[in-house]
């Protein structure tokens, strides 16, 4: 069985991951950093497959909200099911948006993980992209597309093209693809929506990857961490997806840019002094 502490420490970053998975803030930068000061009794190539598989717990979450939203089969009132046309193109959109990532990940992956899962690579994304977020919102720019549904297929390439970025720590998933939409014009709520259905095949892609990386021989104390993080993020999920989706109806993303810089600031710090 798990120690306490042990058991405690997979509660915390389950907490982490289910918070900044979809605020635009760095879901494995927090996690990385995170596990710098807990340290996780597991060995380094367990934690890479449990950062990412942790994540299911995550896109359960989603599914859950945005079951009715996501299914293709509709009902109508008189109990007759239908294909619903604009999902099924929804989804062939998201398709079109994972396949440069899915690209970068099967080229890069590796050497990303090698090389640049340090401190000093995630305070710099962190400040980067917080900046980044300043700047578009100040501009002012009425957005061109207002609903997720009008997302065309161009467009959703963009957003694709975008996600690759966020291969390097300190980037953020959900902050690279929604940076990309405000660029070109999408809401934000828009581009929340987008996110979100993007997340489903990629991180369900990448959570799979790791676990065929890292093999199925899990123990029983390996296993238990696993669904404990999973169980912990889905929850927390549910509580910061509704949140995010209420918030930026009436503000912008300009607190997560300043946050992302003075985490970042603070990072840096951090590792100068270590």
């Amino acid at each position: 069985m798990l120690e306490f502490m042990e058991l405690l420490k997979v509660i915390i970053l389950g907490i982490v991951e289910g918070i900044t998975e979809w605020l635009p803030i760095s879901s494995t930068g927090h996690m990385l950093l995170v596990d710098e000061m807990l340290q996780l009794n597991a060995s380094a190539e367990y934690k890479e497959m449990f950062f990412y598989v942790i994540q299911l717990g995550a896109i359960l979450a989603v599914i859950v909200l945005f079951w009715k939203k996501m299914l293709p089969l509709k009902k109508d009132a008189a109990g007759q099911v239908s294909v619903d046309q604009q999902t099924i193109s929804t989804w062939c959109k998201v398709v079109v948006a994972c396949i440069p990532g899915g690209v970068a990940a099967i080229l890069f992956d590796d050497w990303i993980e090698a090389h640049m899962h340090t401190p000093f690579v995630i305070a710099l994304m962190l400040i980067i992209y917080g900046i980044a977020f300043l700047v578009i919102e100040r501009r002012g720019k009425t957005p061109r597309i207002r609903e997720m549904e009008e997302i065309d297929y161009r467009t959703a390439l963009y957003i694709g093209l975008f996600q690759v970025l966020s291969m390097i720590p300190g980037t953020s998933r959900s902050g690279a693809t929604i940076v990309g939409a405000l660029l070109i014009g999408v809401s934000r709520v828009a581009a929340a929506e987008f996110t979100f259905f993007l997340a489903v095949p990629v991180m369900l892609g990448m959570s799979a990857l790791k676990i065929l990386k890292f093999g199925l021989g899990f123990s029983a104390p390996e296993l238990y961490m696993m669904l404990l993080g999973m169980a912990v993020a889905f929850v927390v999920s549910l509580l910061v997806i509704r949140f995010l989706m209420n918030y930026i109806k009436k503000h912008d993303f300009q607190i997560f840019g300043w946050y992302r810089i003075v985490l970042g600031a603070i990072v840096v710090l951090w590792a100068v002094l270590q």
